[in-house]
């Protein structure tokens, strides 16, 4: 299975934070799954940690990479999906995790409803 961690989701994760559900623990943990983070959500964090919005690790590319996740580049054709998706969610970040869920067929992990309008996969977080 492919999981593709929406910002919160990872952040629980790598603080270890009991908000995020079992189900969704153990299925990031699970080491045959490939858990991707995008390149969309390392920005997003770095924009909402400059502005003390949350509070993220330095080095996030770093700790990804010691958590054994990939980071999933942004594509031009991820671009342009994610451009011409209808306007259910309004967040450009999280239509980047649409556009991108549905070229690499990932499950996005997030405890966001509106990923739901796509019709993309999702399992809570």
């Amino acid at each position: 299975m492919i999981l593709l961690l929406d910002a919160h989701a990872l952040l629980w994760w790598l603080a270890d934070d009991p908000t995020l559900v079992l189900s969704a623990r153990a299925a990031i943990a699970e080491p045959g799954n490939e858990v991707l983070v995008s390149a969309a959500t390392i920005w997003e964090i770095a924009i909402k940690r400059a502005l003390g919005k949350l509070e993220a690790p330095d080095g996030l590319v770093d700790v990804l990479d010691d958590a054994g996740f990939d980071v999933l580049p942004v594509t031009g054709i991820d671009a342009e999906t994610a451009g011409a998706l209808p306007g259910h969610h309004r967040d450009p970040f999280d239509r980047m995790l649409v556009a991108q869920s549905r070229r690499v067929e990932a499950i996005i992990v997030t405890r966001d409803t509106g990923f739901a309008l796509y019709g993309t996969d999702v399992l809570g977080a």
